[in-house]
């Protein structure tokens, strides 16, 4: 039986009133997030500790051939593991051991756990200290949930960010006075990083970095933006060593990546005529290149299933960026204190759901039937085959949608589906 109530029954300070829904559901472990961490902190390896099956699930997600060599990997639990009848602390020293071997330039190994070791109750942090102590100075260890159990989709993130604000040392008084959470693409991270230094912000880094070494201290006085809106244990770490999150929406479109810089421009006392210098050029494209495509998207009706946590910034930018009806919203989790600033842009919505029965929201999709369904892969080709289109919310992860300058293509992504339908009766 599903659940229904309130979340402002529960806390008075939830800016809008959000249902809660429980029952099936169809998202992708944590573990898909390695995909895209892999490929950001560039000296680091994961290996996850798993079944074939976590295997499979990530050269699929990745596309990685069969002869490629990547930063992530899976030490297989075996049938002997699974029964006991195998040490598996021995077993897991001596694939770490030959991969160190093999893989000398590694700096950071992260330990992931998936379904299998979580149920046979494998005890990775103590993995972790254990292969630090033996490899001191030569590799950082750091152990992390990606189970399906405890994660979904982007979640794994949240852990791995977490785990690494907890690892890192304690902040001196050369600590950044700014930390940009999240992973973002190379290309939109150089963006961010010139805006902040043309208004005179820093110093700034970025979490994760592109090297165990590059990783930011934190410490009080340290001021916390978010790029991403599934952070919320990455928070609390931030905040346990006395940083401060900003409020801001999250950069995405025109509006959101002006707010967003507002928040830091605030924060570190930038005045508005340099503030506005900054960010006049780069806005003024990011709102032309989005008004190109908000004539294709303009009154076409659109509904979220639950996925990446990107549901609730993905509909203030579609609903005022670029005149989309959004009919219905359903977000994994809901945090009010990240999506208090997004909540308060997009005002109250008639469905908004966090959580979400599979079936339920199925219903309501195909009761609505509106011109695009952000949702994930396993959904959207049983949607498509009733004739609803659909968009893959995986890609809004894997494309660099962040920004100003990636504004125009936010936009486009829902629009060439759309396009391709229209071919497609014409």
């Amino acid at each position: 039986m599903n659940e229904a109530l309130l979340a402002t029954d529960c806390d008075a300070n939830a800016p809008i009133p959000v249902t809660v829904e429980r029952g099936q559901r169809a998202v992708f472990c944590g573990l898909t997030s390695i995909v895209w961490l892999h490929r950001k902190i560039q000296d680091a390896f994961f290996l996850v500790v798993g079944s074939r099956t976590c295997a499979h699930l990530l050269q699929s997600a990745a596309g990685v051939m069969i002869f490629a060599e990547p930063r992530f990997a899976t030490a297989i639990l075996q049938d002997r593991d699974l029964a006991g009848m195998a040490d598996c602390h021995e077993e897991l020293d001596r694939v770490v051991n030959e991969l160190l071997a093999r893989r000398p330039e590694i700096k950071t190994l992260f330990l992931v756990g998936s379904c299998p070791s979580e149920v046979i109750k494998l005890d990775l942090q103590n993995a972790a200290e254990r292969l630090q102590q033996q490899n001191s100075g030569r590799v950082r260890m750091v152990a992390y949930s990606g189970s399906g159990i405890e994660t979904t989709f982007t979640q794994g993130e949240d852990k791995c960010l977490a785990e690494l604000v907890r690892a890192a040392p304690h902040a001196g008084p050369e600590a950044p006075a700014l930390v940009v959470a999240g992973t973002l693409a190379d290309i939109v991270e150089d963006q961010f990083r010139r805006l902040f230094e043309e208004m005179g912000i820093g110093p700034v880094a970025f979490l994760p970095a592109t090297s165990g070494a590059g990783m930011p201290t934190v410490g009080p006085g340290t001021k916390v933006l978010l790029a991403q809106p599934f952070l919320t244990e990455t928070v609390q770490a931030l905040e346990g060593r006395g940083a401060s999150l900003l409020a801001a929406p999250f950069p995405l479109g025109a509006e959101g990546t002006e707010l967003w810089l507002k928040a830091a421009a605030r924060a570190f006392g930038v005045n508005d005529a340099l503030f506005e210098a900054t960010v006049a050029a780069p806005r003024s494209r990011a709102r032309q290149a989005v008004g190109y495509q908000r004539e294709k998207l303009r009154g076409k009706r659109i509904a979220f299933l639950p996925d990446s946590q990107l549901e609730l910034p993905l509909a203030r930018f579609l609903s005022r960026e670029c005149a989309m009806d959004v009919e219905s919203i359903t977000t994994p989790f809901h945090d009010p204190n990240l999506m208090a600033s997004e909540s308060n842009l997009l005002g109250e919505h008639p469905d908004l759901i966090e959580g979400g029965d599979l079936e339920t929201r199925l219903e309501r999709v195909r009761s609505l039937r509106p011109d695009l369904t952000v949702c994930g892969m396993g959904i959207a080709n049983p949607l498509e085959a009733e004739g609803l289109r659909s968009k893959w919310s995986i890609e809004l992860i894997f494309s660099p949608i962040q920004g100003f300058d990636q504004a125009g293509d936010l936009a486009a992504l829902f629009s060439r589906p759309l396009a391709r339908e229209a071919q497609l009766e014409f």
